[in-house]
């Protein structure tokens, strides 16, 4: 394994979604980085009077633009070449947004307003903005459960509620203007997201009310109403008795639909027919099998003062995964409570609410358990590698797990420790953060941030690294130098001075209508 020199980060450091370059925000600059020299190849100056508490920082899809949220400012800068600069302002007398982002092109922002008052899309390159009241999903957490951009086409899908009913809209990817709407047949819808194609529109009810998960057309037309399964076996009783849907997910290439509940099954349709062609099945007592794998974390010696990484072990008989110990006044609690595909969606990783130890890896294809990762704590991150198949990721909690990282696949003996402490320079700084790099290269590598350094690291020792020696020339962008909202050319004297979107958003508190409102304003 190999590691790059440490480099200045902050608590805001984030590689680019292409994986070419890294965005670090300091308080006076953004740096931006090529991993594939380490240099830096770009200066950002941020304006004097962006000053606060920074609420959001993010890149677009398309990696050229990045973007920087305080509680009254909303900026987007080039990040690659051109002198772009966007603002979008908050007055200060409305709360600050609970949730920003961008939205499906590097031209558009969504801004979540608090109590799910509102939703506002800023488009830079019309100077306009579209609101949209009433979102059932505002915070930064479940934001993304509550609308999803079609693929291709950009059109906006969302879930708002009203006057105690579910809504989906569908919003023109160029205006934002509503094309169509529909009241969906469910209780308390708790997501919808388009399918990787953008054929259909799943939507899924709450897990309090039913078991059930709804597909539509992209004209609002009921496809298919799928319920809860029936029950094949004995074992099968609990996707009777137990709770509604806990997640929906979808594969990368949109063939399976993998639905989770509060039992220990979890159901895989299969597309287009949206039929339930396979059930996996999480054992109580794990038994050993020659295509299955079982790795144990080894229990350290006490008193012997080793600080070594974990090590797995393979077991050697039937195991039986730690669960969650409940007291009295606890509530049981049961169910998938995460599930992921592979990026070739052959394998699916997932886990259970009463057994967050303990990560299940599946075949997808034959329906079998091929390996079962049972840690000591909790696992708080599950990440497959975005290009290559079968590469796995994992993060637990708890202070002995701060600087670890572990990564797994089938090949591997074990999950693979990767221990930061001694990478890094001087102690952790804050809290650790480890994500996927989309790299060029064959080898798999691994971003690393605290609040003072990053680095990048590659799992392959003789293969070619991510990263060459050397350092790219800055490039100083000030904001003195910026040009609006609608080209990259220099402004001229001119064209004034403001290049800012001032949104006027009003501190809407009176009772909430049912119907959608729209309201546009023109850049000052």
């Amino acid at each position: 394994m190999r590691f790059s020199s440490a480099l200045q980060s902050s608590p805001h450091s984030h590689p680019s979604p292409d994986g070419e370059l890294i965005a670090t925000l300091l308080p006076s600059s953004i740096v931006v980085r090529a991993i594939e020299s380490l240099g830096v190849f770009r200066t950002i100056k941020l304006p004097p009077d962006l000053s606060g508490d920074v609420t959001s920082f993010s890149w677009s899809p398309s990696s050229t633009r990045v973007l920087v949220a305080v509680a009254g400012q909303i900026h987007v800068f080039s990040a690659r070449d051109g002198d772009f600069h966007g603002i979008a302002r908050v007055p200060s007398s409305v709360a600050r947004p609970n949730f920003v982002s961008f939205g499906a092109a590097n031209d558009e922002v969504c801004i979540w307003s608090p109590l799910g008052i509102k939703l506002t899309l800023v488009n830079f390159a019309t100077s306009k903005a579209v609101e949209i009241f009433n979102p059932k999903f505002y915070n930064a957490v479940s934001a993304a459960k509550g609308c999803s951009f079609r693929a291709n086409t950009h059109h906006l899908a969302l879930l708002t509620r009203s006057s105690g009913k579910d809504m989906i809209s569908i919003h023109s990817p160029v205006t934002r203007e509503i094309e169509r709407s529909w009241y969906p047949d469910t209780v308390d819808a708790q997501g919808l997201a388009w399918t990787p194609g953008g054929r259909w529109l799943v939507v899924w009810e709450s897990s309090a009310q039913s078991r059930r998960v709804l597909f539509y057309t992209s004209n609002g037309h009921t496809f298919k109403d799928w319920r809860s399964p029936l029950t094949h076996a004995s074992d099968d009783i609990g996707l009777q008795y137990g709770t509604g849907v806990r997640s929906v997910t979808l594969s990368p290439d949109g063939r399976y639909v993998a639905i989770a509940n509060g039992s220990a099954r979890i159901c895989i349709l299969s597309t287009p027919s949206m039929v339930e062609t396979m059930r996996l099945r999480h054992p109580q007592v794990i038994q050993l099998k020659d295509t299955l794998q079982t790795w144990q974390e080894k229990t350290a010696l006490p008193n012997t003062g080793s600080s070594s990484s974990p090590v797995f072990v393979k077991a050697t008989q039937a195991v039986t995964p730690q669960r969650t110990t409940m007291n009295s006044h606890q509530e049981r609690i049961s169910g998938c409570n995460l599930v992921k595909f592979d990026c070739s969606s052959s394998l699916l990783a997932t886990r259970l609410e009463d057994a967050p130890g303990t990560i299940w890896i599946w075949d997808v294809l034959s329906s079998d358990l091929r390996a079962v990762l049972m840690y000591h704590a909790n696992v708080t991150k599950l990440e497959w590698h975005p290009t290559q198949p079968e590469l796995l990721l994992m993060r637990c909690e708890g202070e002995s797990y701060g600087s670890l990282v572990f990564v797994w696949d089938p090949l591997s003996l074990g999950p693979r420790p990767i221990d930061m402490a001694h990478q890094l320079p001087g102690e952790i700084s804050g809290k650790m953060h480890a994500t996927w790099l989309r790299t060029k290269t064959e080898s798999a590598a691994i971003f690393f941030t605290n609040d003072t350094a990053c680095m990048v690291a590659s799992l392959a020792d003789s293969e070619a690294l991510p990263w060459q020696d050397g350092c790219a020339p800055a490039i100083s962008v000030g904001h003195e130098d910026d040009i609006g909202m609608q080209s990259s050319r220099p402004a001229s004297p001119s064209e004034g001075a403001d290049d800012s979107i001032d949104i006027d958003v009003d501190d809407y508190t009176s009772e909430l209508d049912d119907t959608f409102q729209f309201r546009k304003f023109a850049s000052r």
